[in-house]
């Protein structure tokens, strides 16, 4: 099933980091990275995985590079993720277990710094799955191509949690999404989480309770089409 999948993620700028993404990648699994970086991150990239790799310069959006990457893509199975963590051994072997979803998502595990909110943020997936709410990180999700065609892709005028919304969408018009607690990846860094966690967690949950409630009754779109200071918080 390897070469059904492809992995698309984008990149700015993660030069010290982009070598371990690398090393959790089987070979046979399709690469498209859509970079932003004025770093060495693709020149990297060209010299450890310069098989089965594409590199598209592009310095979209996060929501238009996910879409760049997925048109340029190959595979049946669209796993989207960024560079700043790497996929569990074995999760690429296990991924089969899931073919006759439409779309998966997995945890998220921070480093051990941060094992607090990787508890409450994998208890939070679980809790809200099963309310039919699928709670997904753009580290690490998946959709089948067609699947993603049919609901007309990201929403690409999200600065963020385009990710939360495109799975809350496929929820919604009754796509079946699974939620696969042995599909982990591990994140490499938590330079996010040490500008603070709890307003990280607060945002994050804010809006995509609004993102839902918006699928069911009309909202003014410009609650969501403002980062809420997120990006800004990332300097």
């Amino acid at each position: 099933m390897l070469q059904t999948l492809s992995v698309v993620i984008p990149t700015r700028n993660e030069a010290a980091l982009i070598d371990r993404f690398l090393a959790s990648l089987p070979e046979a699994i399709e690469l498209v990275v859509v970079d932003a970086s004025d770093d060495e991150t693709p020149a990297i990239i060209e010299r450890i995985r310069p098989q089965n790799t594409r590199i598209i310069r592009s310095s979209a959006g996060i929501a238009e590079a996910r879409e760049i990457g997925a048109a340029a893509a190959s595979g049946e199975w669209l796993i989207f993720s960024d560079a700043d963590v790497y996929f569990a051994p074995g999760y690429f072997e296990r991924f089969i277990r899931y073919r006759d979803a439409d779309a998966v998502y997995g945890p998220k595990y921070a480093t051990p710094d941060y094992s607090w909110y990787s508890s409450v943020f994998v208890a939070g997936q679980h809790l809200a799955h099963r309310l039919g709410f699928p709670a997904a990180s753009g580290s690490n999700m998946a959709v089948r191509r067609q699947v993603l065609g049919a609901v007309g892709g990201f929403r690409c005028d999200l600065p963020v949690n385009e990710d939360s919304e495109l799975f809350l969408r496929l929820a919604h018009r009754g796509h079946r999404v699974c939620f696969a607690p042995d599909l982990a990846v591990y994140s490499l860094d938590d330079r996010r989480l040490k500008r603070g966690a709890a307003r990280k967690l607060l945002h994050s949950i804010t809006r995509c309770a609004l993102i839902a409630l918006g699928m069911r009754i009309p909202l003014p779109q410009r609650l969501l089409r403002h980062d809420w200071g997120y990006w800004g918080a990332r300097q």
